[in-house]
């Protein structure tokens, strides 16, 4: 053990420094992280606050609309600075967390590109976050391996996936580095390290410093981006446009802004992404004082609803006319070794990838590698010689309107919807406070964003007491009485040993105090990271 660098006397870090520290956080690289920690902490701060006045705004009453003040930007003509050749074709992309084997696995499976996640699909223990960025740096060398407990050796295949590294949200901190006493933004540490340590490498291989951008919900946290990477590519002498971005529009506030998002990117901007589950999350969320607006059973909530589909052929119409890439979204189905529940899930990921081909999307996203073959030929049909999609233009539709992107949701509230809801969200919870954040549960791989959707619309039924299908009106003493009677099946379901050992009981607690609360809580990894292992 080292003892920690202290390059200023501001930032401090709260864990010791052994070896796999001393391979990320080296001098120059805190020296880096930090410049741009002072820089642009203070601003991100005010982007927080910006979110909740704009969120207490709509709360009192007042709907999302495309701001009147940017109208010029939506009615110009421009268009983004461009794409680098080897993101031209993103027809299916895979993404995983950034754990040393998934990494191996996802960069040599039949896809285009590896969104490497340090974002929801990782549970950001200290431990994860400094193991990631090894295990990113040494794929970007090619020197990257892997050793199983069975003596299996995994290593990269010679033409691996293009690698672009999603780093966590606006909001989220990262306790273990504090800068003045308090914990610094955690994008920014995700940022500058993987940039620190790759993009030299990357530019060398006729690649580059590629990131995927969540969360975001205004184009000034688009600006502020767009200004986080301007000032590195000056403190790097690298020419402006270097950092290529692909923002995920995936709150509801950010699809009245995408022309604006886009536009304030336009250098670093290569394309926006419809993440469809936290989007659902995000409807919710900001609704959620909005009675007519509440959800149905999760399941009812696919892309063929009307305000979906309309989010997704305004996302396609809105990048094309700007040359940027518009693409689809999850498809979170874990192929099953029974033949015949196999092709079922085939058939399923078919049918919802062949409506994004057909609407106009430029590629899509997967979750397991045996989905690939499967999606691939969906585009290939779909696209032929094409590399993209870019030019269908979707002149025939009709103007989306705000109405239609906040059309009610039709469809059921029912126990056994509400029941899977509370099943879903506590195990991904146990699982997540235990370290695993990408979580295989009832033949999905889920992330934070299905857990978000089951616990938001369990507390937006309880707060505008809305009934099930079988009358009975949802309350916080029938909440509480399903959620006993299913950490009870839970427990049956994953064995005694399994169950005893685990942290349901702490899973299970944190969800009803999420779900009863007066107050909507923003994001459950935040108390959740005062749980994390």
């Amino acid at each position: 053990m080292m003892n920690q660098p202290t390059l200023s006397p501001d930032l401090s870090f709260t864990q010791p420094f052994h070896d796999n520290e001393q391979i990320v956080l080296t001098e120059p690289a805190i020296r880096f992280m930090t410049e741009l920690v002072s820089e642009f902490t203070s601003q991100r701060n005010e982007l927080l606050n910006a979110r909740q006045r704009r969120q207490q705004e709509i709360d009192a009453g007042k709907l999302p609309d495309f701001a009147p003040e940017t109208l010029s930007i939506r009615q110009k003509a421009w268009s983004i600075r461009g794409i680098p050749q080897d993101l031209q074709n993103r027809r299916v992309e895979i993404t995983g967390p950034v754990e040393r084997k998934m990494v191996i696995n996802a960069l040599n499976a039949d896809v285009n590109v590896f969104m490497a996640d340090f974002e929801d699909s990782l549970a950001p223990s200290w431990e994860k976050v400094i193991d990631g960025q090894i295990a990113l740096r040494d794929a970007v060398n090619g020197t990257i391996s892997y050793t199983h407990d069975n003596g299996k050796i995994y290593q990269l295949k010679p033409e691996p996936a293009v690698l672009i590294c999603r780093v966590r949200g606006l909001h989220l901190p990262e306790r273990h580095v504090q800068w003045q006493g308090e914990a610094i933004p955690a994008s920014l540490f995700d940022f500058a390290l993987y940039f620190f340590h790759n993009h030299q490498a990357l530019l060398a291989k006729g690649s580059g410093p590629y990131f995927y951008l969540p969360k975001m919900q205004s184009w000034q946290e688009a600006a502020w981006w767009s200004r986080v990477f301007s000032v590195t590519e000056d403190r790097f002498s690298l020419p402006r446009g270097t950092i290529k971005a692909t923002v995920l529009i995936e709150t509801l506030p950010a699809v009245f802004q995408m022309d604006e998002i886009l536009y304030a990117l336009r250098d670093h901007i290569v394309g926006l992404n419809c993440g469809r589950w936290d989007y659902i999350f995000s409807y919710i969320k900001t609704l959620k004082n909005h009675s007519d607006r509440a959800l149905p059973d999760r399941q009812s909530v696919t892309m063929d609803q009307p305000f979906l589909d309309a989010y997704s052929r305004l996302l396609i119409n809105t990048c094309h006319r700007r040359g940027a890439f518009a693409m689809g979204g999850m498809a979170a189905f874990i192929p099953s070794k029974d033949p015949e529940k196999n092709a079922a899930v085939l058939e399923r990921v078919r049918a919802d990838k062949m409506r994004e081909a057909a609407n106009g999307h430029d590629g899509t996203w997967i979750a397991h590698p045996g989905l690939a073959d499967t999606v691939n030929a969906v585009f290939d049909q779909a696209l032929g010689n094409r590399p993209n999609q870019l030019d269908v233009l979707r002149g025939q539709d009709a103007p989306i309107t705000a109405d239609d992107l906040l059309a009610p949701c039709p469809g059921e509230r029912t126990e056994q919807g509400m029941r899977a809801n509370i099943r879903v969200a506590v195990q991904y919870i146990e699982a997540w406070i235990s370290g695993n954040g990408c979580v295989p549960i009832y033949g999905l791989m889920e992330d934070a964003a299905t857990a978000e959707i089951s616990r938001t619309s369990i507390w937006q039924w309880i707060h505008h007491q809305k009934s099930l299908s079988d009358g009975r009106v949802v309350t916080k003493a029938l909440f509480r009485q399903m959620l006993a009677e299913e950490l009870h099946t839970i427990q049956q379901e994953v064995g005694e040993q399994r169950f005893s050992h685990g942290r349901f009981t702490e899973a299970a607690n944190l969800m009803e105090q999420i779900t009863t609360q007066d107050e909507l809580i923003d994001f459950l990894t935040l108390p959740g990271y005062a749980l994390l292992a």
